[in-house]
């Protein structure tokens, strides 16, 4: 079953181990932070959290003229840089991104992030593979921009929605298989 916001805060203020860190408690669309105040919304929302986008990324540097193979990655490939308010990606361009919040999956819960609808109306898609119960850490996240025009995403603000899905506990969770993206901190790159 998919969890409500009553659920989802229960298991974010366990004072042991806290599903999502730090948990916004309510939907937050206005920090007077931002020129105007108004912010793209962030925190608890009825069934899901709305996740904050990390001021890390990292991309592929233009002048590599190779192949990205997954399974033979060379990291250099990829530079690293950290924006302050917002990034612009180019058209069709694509960059990686982390939340902002940290996760520690219960071991019968599952999460499935999908695209904030702020963004995807501007062509931004969001790609996320699913959270497996006892998976920890940042999540990182794949950004393109189908548009034809620039577009930004804003630092500290919300990216992407995550919703819980409950089931029986799983006989072996990701951190009992030792994931190869367990305890992931920062912009994580595909590993063999």
């Amino acid at each position: 079953m998919i969890l409500a916001d009553h659920q989802i805060k229960a298991l974010c203020e366990k004072p042991e181990r806290a599903m999502i860190f730090p948990f916004v408690p309510c939907q937050v669309r206005y920090d007077g932070l931002s020129e105007d105040g108004h912010v793209i919304s962030y925190g608890l929302t009825s069934y899901g959290y709305d996740a904050r986008l990390s001021s890390e990324f990292k991309v592929v540097d233009r002048n590599f003229r190779g192949t990205i193979d997954p399974k033979n990655l060379d990291p250099s490939v990829f530079l690293t840089f950290t924006a302050d308010r917002y990034l612009e990606l180019p058209p069709n361009g694509f960059v990686l991104g982390r939340t902002l919040e940290r996760f520690v999956m219960p071991p019968d819960v599952v999460a499935v992030c999908y695209a904030k609808s702020t963004y995807a109306r501007c062509g931004i898609v969001v790609g996320v593979t699913p959270i497996e119960p006892g998976w920890e850490g940042y999540v990182t996240l794949e950004f393109s921009n189908t548009s034809s025009a620039w577009a930004r995403i804003y630092v500290g603000e919300g990216i992407c929605q995550f919703q819980f899905h409950r089931g029986e506990p799983c006989t072996v969770t990701y951190a009992d298989r030792d994931g190869k993206y367990q305890n992931q901190v920062g912009v994580v790159l595909p590993r063999m």
